[in-house]
């Protein structure tokens, strides 16, 4: 019988770890599609005639899943014990960055349907609101 290294649940901490890159991922990717596809409903609804230009939120949330995706496919070719040493260093910093990745789907997909429902509800005033923020931009800098 083998002495117990402590590295025998390391390739359990780097899947755990390639779960959260994908998991959470698709949640922010799920959220962020969720939300903006309403904000496009009520687009429809309102200016048929600009349904197609708002569709750019619910592709980029939809577009996170894919990158966490690839990361945990990263993640999981590089757990192979039995073709070299995979430490249990290698599951924390497989878990790490599969947490970093995973998380960071999460809020940039929260973020996304956030700012892509309230954008597209007001597609209308945009044009008003850039040139208002242009004007307080000079404005600014003129008096500074």
């Amino acid at each position: 019988m083998a002495a117990f290294s402590g590295d025998e649940t390391a390739p359990f901490f780097g899947f755990l770890g390639a779960a959260a890159a994908l998991v959470f991922s698709c949640m922010g990717a799920a959220y962020g599609t969720a939300k903006s596809g309403v904000g496009v409903a009520s687009m429809g609804v309102m200016r048929p005639e600009l349904v197609m230009k708002s569709i750019v939120p619910v592709v980029m949330a939809g577009v996170l899943g894919i990158y966490g995706l690839i990361i945990a496919v990263i993640i999981s070719t590089g757990i192979n014990p039995k073709a070299k040493s995979y430490y249990l260093f290698d599951g924390y910093a497989h878990l790490s960055s599969g947490l970093a990745c995973g998380l960071a789907g999460l809020s940039a997909g929260m973020a996304i349907g956030i700012v892509g429902d309230a954008g597209v509800r007001y597609k209308s005033l945009f044009t008003l609101f850039l040139i208002s923020v242009c004007f307080k931009v000079l404005l600014n800098c003129n008096i500074a």
